[in-house]
């Protein structure tokens, strides 16, 4: 009996890792989403090439940061990466740890707006600090990292880029990203842009959905009804405190006193 208790567990175990193989053939992959085609979940967003000639034009003016070339993502509404693009000559002619930044950030802002109330991920880093209304956001829905590292590394910021189609996840915390919205004041998702200063990257953000016309946001926080989710400046010094304190809440550090100037002067969303 012993010996037919020891011969029979090998069974047992080929048996289970059988169904278990079976099963996981027969389960829907993560390219297999019953949402549709990426064409159709991306409807009313801009493609890679309307992306990147938007990026371009905002990235070549002044923006109070470094002049650096930038890396640029769109999601839809449900968090799907529908295009990335950089700016540059190849990928490596912006910081490449920047190219997931910009798709967390577009996860942000497109994750905690709304048809009715935009939030910008400059508007969120007094939110998250300790003692602040949203403290602890910033650990909340992680990059999916499986998403943002998958592919050939020749593919990035391509049509192709192996995160198109995918959840990225993430949250980001200062200047970059920005709900987009279309003339029917739709939400469609979002647009996250990073490899400048933080204030820089918000300036460019703005001038790219500027450019693209879907800036019809509705209510914000930033205090400015002609341009709701602008970044805010108002952290005063505060004893004990690095960060300061932001009167409203909803501030971010100020990075140069260019970058400010630009943001006050920003293209008025559109109604």
């Amino acid at each position: 009996m012993i010996l037919t208790k020891f011969r029979i567990v090998p069974i047992a175990i080929t048996a289970s890792l059988t169904f278990f193989a079976a099963n996981a053939a027969a389960a829907p992959q993560e390219d297999d989403w019953s949402d549709g085609p990426i064409a159709s979940r991306c409807s009313g967003l801009p493609t890679h090439t309307a992306l990147r000639s938007a990026l371009l034009a905002a990235r070549n003016q002044m923006n109070g940061g470094f002049n650096l070339d930038m890396w640029a993502t769109v999601v839809n509404r449900d968090g799907v990466v529908c295009a990335v693009a950089f700016t540059g000559s190849d990928r490596g002619s912006q910081w490449p740890g920047s190219r997931v930044i910009s798709a967390q950030k577009a996860n942000t802002a497109n994750s905690f707006s709304l048809p009715a109330l935009v939030l910008s991920t400059a508007n969120l880093y007094s939110a998250v600090q300790p003692g602040g209304s949203l403290f602890g956001l910033q650990h909340s829905n992680p990059v999916d990292t499986e998403t943002a590292y998958r592919g050939p590394a020749t593919d990035f910021g391509q049509p192709n880029d192996p995160m198109v189609g995918h959840r990225i996840g993430g949250v980001n915390v200062f200047g970059g990203g920005l709900a987009l919205y279309n003339s029917t004041h739709t939400l469609l998702g979002a647009v996250g842009v990073s490899g400048d200063s933080s204030c820089a990257d918000h300036n460019i953000a703005w001038r790219t959905r500027s450019s693209l016309g879907l800036d019809h946001v509705p209510a914000g926080v930033s205090g400015d009804a002609h341009r709701p989710d602008n970044i805010v400046y108002d952290i005063t010094p505060a004893p004990g405190l690095q960060e300061g304190v932001s009167a409203s809440g909803w501030g971010h550090p100020l990075c140069s006193a260019s970058a400010k100037t630009i943001a006050a002067g920003l293209p008025a969303t559109r109604p």
